[in-house]
């Protein structure tokens, strides 16, 4: 089974590529959806408990913030991959700007989310790891380089 971790700041394209890629195989579990992190840990006991795939659509921008997810995927015996979206913040920027109600984020919020984003590592406990970027308004993935 599979868990996947999104990472990457607001408006960087992490729900889109969800509903292109993932919406027929495995669960979303997002924040914006669930409000809390109690509905979210039931969601995910729910997932590991019935070996159901899911995604975690979130900017989980931090290794802190990351490990949870990864130490209970791990302990169910999942496979953990991440998919790391380029985050450009003038280009987030832009495009949240673009967004109408909840879906625009206060500046000040993406901002914020820009300077905890750490990038993600095998060493985290991935087994694998993809970076994804656009071009020319289409996703473009490929596997994770540390240099990247």
């Amino acid at each position: 089974m599979q868990a996947i971790l999104f990472i990457g700041i607001q408006a960087t394209g992490k729900s889109t590529f969800y509903k292109e890629h993932f919406f027929h195989s495995h669960v979303r579990i997002n924040l914006d959806m669930l409000k809390t992190r109690n509905r979210e840990r039931i969601w995910l006991e729910n997932c590991f408990t019935t070996q159901q795939r899911f995604v975690v659509d979130n900017t989980n921008p931090s290794k802190t913030v990351r490990e949870r997810y990864i130490l209970q995927a791990k302990a169910a015996k999942f496979e953990v991959i991440g998919y790391y979206f380029e985050s450009k913040v003038q280009e987030a920027l832009v495009r949240n700007a673009q967004r109408e109600g909840k879906a625009n984020i206060p500046r000040k919020g993406v901002l914020a989310c820009f300077s905890q984003l750490e990038q993600p590592s095998y060493e985290e406990g991935f087994d694998r790891l993809y970076f994804v970027k656009m071009v020319d308004g289409k996703f473009q993935v490929n596997e994770w380089k540390n240099e990247i």
